[in-house]
């Protein structure tokens, strides 16, 4: 098993770890800020259409490939 990371705060996920949530995050307003994979802070970039968000090491995550889950 891997561990998983908020993709809000950067701490690990799961049960025990429970944080609140802000309403941006919950509306899906706030873009992640962390890598859910290792934690690693991400460089983010915001524009009237969506975001996209880089991880380092784990490569490239955008708001439209979230909207089609």
């Amino acid at each position: 098993m891997h561990a998983r990371y908020n993709p809000f705060t950067g701490r690990p996920a799961g049960p025990g770890f429970d944080e609140p949530i802000a309403r941006a995050v919950e509306l899906g307003l706030e873009p992640p800020r962390f890598c859910e994979h290792c934690g690693r802070r991400m460089v983010v970039q915001v524009d009237p259409d969506g975001w996209w968000a880089k991880c380092s090491r784990h490569g490239l995550i955008d708001s439209t490939s979230l909207e089609r889950r």
